[in-house]
């Protein structure tokens, strides 16, 4: 399990040092956007009370604690399975990437109340509206990774004959 221990605790430190940079040291919360290289990467900030794409947002206290338990209670499950598991490297660091973005999260929603988001991408004509973070990407791929990597040696998923 150390890979999975070490790539959590790489994505964790990723994803809070490039929030920590854009908040206090960019000031992007005053700002609200920055042009990098526009419109392929941009700075925007956004303050998700909700899950992905601010779905079940609210200003409730109750549903930021649900979210914060439920991030956890998903972390530590995945946690859990993938230690039981054969040990894949591939499915080891996709448990870590996961984790550690959940964690990334779930510190924001501790200290500020809300996820910071704040890396907007756009290509080809089509404008995105969304912000998103380190924490989310990895999320998104260490799952990718789980289902990817979950399978018997030779990649199969399922055991009948």
């Amino acid at each position: 399990m150390r890979i999975a221990l070490w790539t959590a605790g790489i994505t964790l430190a990723l994803d809070q040092g490039s929030k920590a940079w854009v908040i206090h040291v960019l000031d992007l919360p005053r700002r609200l956007a920055i042009d990098v290289v526009p419109p392929f990467f941009n700075l925007r900030m956004a303050w998700n009370t909700g899950v992905n794409f601010g779905l079940f947002a609210g200003d409730a206290a109750a549903m930021r604690w649900a979210l914060v338990a439920l991030a956890l209670g998903i972390a530590a499950g995945v946690w859990l399975w993938v230690s039981r598991q054969p040990p894949r490297r591939g499915l080891r660091a996709s448990a870590g990437l996961l984790v550690g973005g959940a964690l990334g999260n779930v510190i924001d929603r501790v200290q500020y109340g809300a996820v910071a988001d704040f890396i907007n991408m756009s290509c080809c004509g089509l404008t995105n509206p969304f912000a998103f973070n380190v924490a989310d990407v990895a999320i998104f791929a260490g799952a990718l990774g789980i289902v990817l990597f979950s399978g018997d040696a030779d990649g199969k998923t399922d055991k009948t004959p």
